[in-house]
């Protein structure tokens, strides 16, 4: 089942990809007591990802914080590795990068893609939402091939 507006992450396992290395994290207790914008791409350093998405994030971090978001976050299905040296080369310090390393995340979410056709195997989905303390206050899912709803300026008008 697919996650929706009003419900709850789901309580699993990330990877937050720091400077000192990988640092396991419970969504559960990541999401607390905050509000966090969140972006899911296909993969980090894929081309609409890596041209489009976290440049977007990267550009409006500024408006996205002064509208109340604490924080940004963008999730793959990829390890801590490729998450932090895909910030280095692209990101900043305003984004952090949560690896789904096995897709737990994405499965939970309910939004996983397959990508075998172009070696990519199960993935998660291009999505975006504002989370409040954990609970889903906007949800923007992409139509298959499409990048618009779960853009950072599209975000910025929820707010």
């Amino acid at each position: 089942m697919t996650i929706k507006v009003g419900d709850t992450l789901p309580d699993v396992k990330l990877v937050k990809a720091t400077e000192e290395g990988p640092e396991a994290v419970q969504s559960s207790e990541y999401f607390k007591g905050k509000k966090v914008a969140i972006f899911s791409v296909p993969g980090a350093f894929t081309p609409t990802c890596s041209a489009r998405h976290l440049p977007g994030f990267v550009e409006k971090a500024d408006e996205l914080k002064s509208k109340g978001v604490d924080e940004i976050v963008a999730t793959a299905v990829n390890d801590p590795f490729v998450m932090g040296a895909w910030n280095k080369a692209a990101g900043s310090d305003d984004i952090t990068m949560l690896a789904d390393g096995n897709g737990e995340f994405a499965e939970a979410m309910g939004l996983t893609m397959d990508g075998s056709a172009f070696g990519l195997g199960k993935r998660g989905q291009r999505w975006s939402a504002i989370v409040e303390d954990g609970v889903v206050k906007e949800l923007n899912v992409e139509a298959p091939g499409d990048f618009s709803v779960s853009s950072a300026e599209h975000l910025l008008g929820q707010l």
